[in-house]
C-alpha cells in the first residue's frame, strides 16, 4: 500500500488550511515561558529589577505573505497528491 499519496494530501490540506488561518489572525501573543524562550533565542536582555517588573509577554506579528504562501504550497501539495494513482 502506497501512502505516500495520503501523506501528501494530509500535508497539502494542513498547510493549506494553515494559511487561510492566518489570514483571519493578525497578532499571536505568547505566554510568559515562551516569550522568556524567544528572548533567551534572540539575545533579549532581561532587566536587573526582573522580580519587581510585570511580566512581559511578546506579541508576534507574522507577515501578511505567510499565510499566502502556505495557502500556495497547500493548494499545490493537494493537486499533486490527488493526481498520483492510488495503490502501486
Amino acid at each position: 500500500m502506497d501512502s505516500t499519496r495520503h501523506k501528501l494530501l494530509l500535508a497539502g490540506l494542513l498547510a493549506f488550511f494553515l494559511g487561510g488561518r492566518r489570514s483571519v489572525i493578525n497578532k499571536i501573543t505568547l505566554n510568559e515561558r515562551s516569550t522568556h524562550f524567544v528572548a533567551a533565542r534572540m539575545g533579549g536582555r532581561e532587566s536587573p529589577l526582573a522580580w519587581q517588573a510585570p511580566p512581559l509577554r511578546k506579541v508576534v506579528s507574522p507577515p501578511r505573505w505567510l499565510g499566502l504562501a502556505l495557502m500556495s504550497v497547500g493548494a499545490v501539495l493537494t493537486v499533486k497528491s490527488l493526481s498520483r494513482k492510488l495503490g502501486g
